[in-house]
């Protein structure tokens, strides 16, 4: 009892520090910092936090006071008034909890980045060059004829003229036969198949694509809508990309009066998304010829055929394209599996049989278990051996924190590593008698680091001296929460294509510090979700299932030896910051993947070792580093990162709308 007690006691002092530390720093891109630091107002703002350290010191009772003081003056004005209302979207910290964006922050969006109606009409006078004809594919059964009706009228009226709809119909309703009728009669480009059984979505959808003609195919539910430009908008990206062999768009929903709520601003192709969820889904364009070679859709997958479809076009597709554009409206009402996932549970079943093909025919085999939300996939892979892991530590004292490193490595269960210590600068006799301690061991091996610290320089050094296959790149300040975290990241690691893995890495206040980075958040380059909650879903789950992203961060990244060494390792221009960004796009230049799973979780107790980043010198070193980083990837920045949408706010982690 008495050493639980005191464990207990150890663990509440770690916490309540780094909660002090924690509610200090400041919310804020480190590129802002580099430019602000020599301001008069930061000086003010630094000779001002000093003074209230002194005054109320850090982890004090009197600072614990004042902070409850000036919560309640806040508290006060907003129980009287209420909170005021922000005109830039859904505050930072009440996004927590959100995985949708609010109905009002879309509304505005949309209102002020959508076609106006006159623009819209001048888009019906522009004349393309190539003019592929577009081929919309429809099986229809018994849809509401309001809801035929406008599913009809959304592609008639398309300001691309390049286009035919086909219908195969398979609906005992009578009132289905007379709207398809009148739809034939009124436009030639309307195509009607009227089945003599119902063949199921399966059938009935491989009975519509044997209507078209059209050098693309286009897939619409028949209870769903296109955005008006959505044909011009696939038109000008075939024009633009003449290897796509697969298209798709953002989309949205309609709710039970018509309105749009719900928006989807997707990530760029991302095949390890797709074995997760079906994210590509509505509006997707294939190229026919691909469709024949695939063989259609497949029998056996209704429900989630179409996740079928696109996992096996994916894999034979020269190029897939994504339009950043909300070109579909997907309608919700009792029996769609967009507003009621549990109308449809078969299909999730067939979409986890889908993954699991798909997983085996590209030569990832494993399997694929159900996700902690409906409609969500987790694919296993077998790791049949396990390859050795060169597991590579920079040190500086802090044995305790080594120490808790070390143990997130020894109870990980993961038996084949070998672990490096870069000794740099050291001067406690506590930290020596550690090393001593562990290099007694096999699989421990010191190297000392004698010149000045420079992150980059230090992983090199000692990744020319591993032997692993794999190498996993550590911060010292990392502790285990489960122990499977590093079989996890290895099963991803081993895969074909893959150049990094990155984990899901909380503040000890139970915070997200790492769940992807962003390429041009907060400038340069910016954490995903930073500062959600570890109980938080993300938006659109995305704190919830395994996706690729442009980079991690190095304080856990396993990369195959190969990749690493195939684009020169760190650069060791890179000192101190944009390390790990740089490399996860030298990767991905050479066509590599970059992976962030969710199912390898730890705490990252961030730069403890290093110290402060606003230190001057650091400051200094950081500014210099970021101007280096836009210069060498100025065309990436400017392009942006296709896994996070040019729709959302480059300046807060949250996933905002872009509304000024």
């Amino acid at each position: 009892m008495i050493m639980e007690a005191e464990l207990a006691r150890r663990r509440i002092a770690q916490l309540e520090a780094a909660l002090a530390e924690r509610t200090e720093r400041l919310v804020r891109a480190e590129t802002e910092l580099a430019s602000v630091a020599a301001s008069k107002a930061y000086r003010a703002w630094k000779a001002t936090t000093r003074l209230m350290d002194r005054i109320l010191p850090l982890g004090s009772w009197r600072r614990r006071a004042a902070k409850t003081t000036a919560r309640g003056a806040v508290a006060i004005p907003r129980k009287l008034f209420g909170k005021r209302r922000q005109p830039a979207g859904v505050p930072f910290a009440d996004r927590f909890n959100l995985v949708f964006i609010p109905e009002d922050e879309y509304r505005q969006w949309y209102e002020r980045n959508e076609p106006t109606t006159s623009e819209i009409e001048k888009q019906r006078q522009v004349r393309f060059n190539p003019a592929p004809v577009i081929s919309v594919v429809v099986p229809v059964y018994n849809p509401p004829a309001e809801y035929l009706t406008a599913m009809i009228d959304s592609v008639t009226g398309q300001t691309y003229p390049h286009w035919e709809l086909c219908l195969a119909d398979a609906s005992p309703a009578p009132h289905v036969r007379s709207i398809l009728e009148a739809a034939a009669a009124a436009d030639p480009r309307v195509k009607v198949r009227f089945l003599t059984a119902n063949l199921g979505i399966v059938g009935n959808s491989n009975a519509a694509i044997e209507l078209a003609n059209g050098e693309f195919v286009a897939l619409l539910d028949h209870d769903d809508t296109l955005a008006p430009f959505a044909l011009a908008e696939m038109a000008l990206a075939i024009g633009q990309n003449p290897q796509a062999d697969l298209l798709y768009s953002d989309e949205d929903k309609l709710d039970a009066n018509g309105k749009r709520v719900l928006p989807y601003f997707k990530p760029g192709w991302s095949p390890d998304t797709l074995r997760t969820h079906n994210y590509i889904c509505h509006l997707a364009v294939l190229r026919r010829t691909l469709v024949d070679k695939i063989g259609g859709f497949r029998a056996g997958y209704d429900g989630s055929q179409d996740h079928d479809l696109l996992l096996r076009a994916g894999e034979q597709a020269r190029q897939v394209v994504h339009i950043p554009k909300i070109l579909y409206h997907w309608r919700m009402h009792a029996n769609s599996t967009a507003a009621n996932p549990d109308s449809k549970t078969y299909a999730y079943e067939a979409g986890r049989r889908a993954v699991e093909d798909h997983i085996r025919r590209v030569g990832m085999p494993g399997e694929v278990h159900h996700g902690v939300t409906v409609g969500y996939y987790r694919p296993v892979y077998h790791l049949r051996t396990q390859p050795l892991i060169s597991v590579i530590v920079p040190n500086r004292d802090q044995p305790e924190l080594l120490r808790g490193c070390v143990e997130a490595l020894t109870a990980s269960g993961y038996a084949n590593f070998e672990l490096l210590i870069v000794e740099n600068g050291s001067t406690d006799p506590a930290t020596f008698a550690l090393y001593q301690e562990l290099t007694k061991l096999p699989n421990v091996q010191l190297l000392t680091w004698d010149r000045p610290f420079n992150y980059s320089a230090v992983n090199n050094f000692a990744a020319a001296r591993a032997n692993g296959e794999l190498l996993l790149f550590l911060n010292n300040d990392v502790k285990r929460i489960s122990t499977e975290w590093l079989e996890a990241m290895a099963r991803i690691a081993i895969q074909p294509g893959v150049g990094a893995v990155g984990a899901k890495l909380y503040y000890a206040d139970d915070t997200i510090q790492h769940a992807g980075v962003a390429l041009g958040l907060g400038g340069v380059a910016g954490h995903m979700h930073l500062h959600f909650p570890r109980s938080a879903k993300g938006h659109m789950c995305r704190l919830q299932y395994t996706q690729n992203v442009t980079a991690v961060t190095a304080a856990c990244l396993l990369t195959p030896r190969a990749a690493f060494h195939a684009v020169g390792g760190f650069d060791e221009g890179f000192a101190l910051a944009y390390n790990d960004v740089d490399l996860c796009l030298k990767l991905i230049a050479e066509g590599y993947r970059i992976v962030w799973t969710p199912d390898a979780e730890l705490y990252h107790l961030e730069s403890k070792t290093r110290g402060s980043d606003q230190d001057a010198d650091k400051i200094e070193r950081l500014q210099r580093e970021a101007a280096l980083f836009r210069q060498k990837w100025s065309a990436e920045l400017a392009r942006g990162d296709c896994y996070y949408s040019p729709h959302f706010r480059r300046d807060r982690p949250d996933f905002a709308l872009q509304l000024g």
